[in-house]
């Protein structure tokens, strides 16, 4: 296998994708075949049948490696792989499972770093469903009420330089500079490595020649779930970074504390107040979005309030949930620090 300083690793961390690898996998070989390059899955561990898949494939594509990663998260597949054979390439490229991305997306990630000079070159996402419920959560994460206006996660007339967007190339040699990923983090490690290579005068180029094709949870437990670990994420970079939270962030924030305040209800309908406010205004922030929104889901899209909710909720929960244990243990440490004096 040819790994020369012009070459690349491509990194497609999973876990349980037996109805995704093979094509995935494919794609990425028929991407890469004219440049000497390394394919490797991280895999976390899966127990269905996608290693029997992998297995299979590793026979079939030359240059396919197959990694266990035992600490089973994301950043934790990309910083093995990266550190057994990222050393040699120039540059890698992270790809994820859930999504489609179009022919030619490696090449073109290669020219806008090139071009651009660029450290980092990240891409936005055109986030589709399948199915109803899907589609109906793709419908609150494509608009404002869901991203807030998230750069990355809307389509772009021209590129431009960001300080955060969805990894899709780096530099090699920058993010092991920066000790890539932090392996602390489960959800949010994106944001908090683009905060140090930014600090560390590296640059982040949001490109609008290619993009991808993301596919959200299809129930809205897991949705919870994933929008929950993002709370927490950003709750902690956050903390580490000691930044103040941009707009956008600040809002949901208060979304669950308004709940617990509405608890107090019983005693008097006041505290319900900031509960209901928001409750009718991603109400009717849905019903502006989907008057908008031109789908093939006609009816469907008037409960794009229902996702949104739970995404504000879920992040909200989580955010203060890691606030609250960061505040605990502080607290506890101060407490230990002046028994010693």
């Amino acid at each position: 296998m040819n790994t020369d300083q012009n070459g690349i690793v491509v990194v497609i961390p999973c876990l349980n994708e037996e109805d995704y690898i093979q094509d995935i996998v494919e794609f990425c070989f028929n991407e890469t075949k004219n440049t000497a390059s390394h394919i490797i899955v991280a895999d976390g561990g899966s127990n269905d049948k996608t290693l029997t898949i992998l297995k299979q494939l590793v026979e079939q594509v030359p240059n396919l490696t197959v990694l266990d990663n035992p600490k089973k998260i994301q950043s934790a597949g990309v910083n093995l792989a990266i550190e057994k054979f990222g050393h040699s390439c120039d540059y890698f490229v992270r790809i994820d499972v859930h999504a489609s991305y179009p022919v030619g997306y490696i090449t073109t990630l290669l020219e806008q770093a090139k071009e651009n000079e660029a450290d980092s070159v990240v891409v936005s996402m055109d986030t589709q469903g399948k199915r109803p419920i899907q589609s109906l959560i793709a419908l609150a994460q494509n608009s404002a009420l869901g991203n807030g206006g998230s750069s990355h996660r809307n389509s772009q007339e021209s590129g431009k330089w960001v300080e955060h967007g969805h990894h899709a190339l780096m530099r090699t040699q920058a993010f092991l500079q920066v000790g890539g990923y932090d392996e602390s983090f489960s959800h949010n490690e994106d944001a908090e490595l683009d905060a140090r290579l930014t600090k560390a005068g590296f640059r982040i180029w949001l490109t609008n020649e290619t993009n991808l094709i993301y596919y959200p949870r299809s129930q809205f437990l897991p949705l919870a779930k994933q929008y929950s670990g993002y709370g927490k994420g950003r709750c902690m970079n956050l903390l580490k970074h000691k930044e103040k939270p941009k707009l956008r962030q600040l809002v949901p924030v208060f979304v669950f504390p308004c709940a617990l305040l509405a608890t107090l209800s019983t005693v008097h309908w006041i505290f319900s107040v900031p509960l209901l406010t928001w409750f009718f205004a991603t109400l009717a922030a849905g019903l502006a979005v989907a008057m908008k929104t031109k789908t093939s889901h006609s009816a469907l899209k008037f409960a794009i309030a229902l996702p949104a909710m739970i995404m504000h909720m879920s992040w909200s929960y989580g955010f203060c949930k890691q606030l609250l244990k960061h505040s605990i243990t502080a607290s506890k440490n101060k407490r230990e620090i002046s028994h010693e004096h």
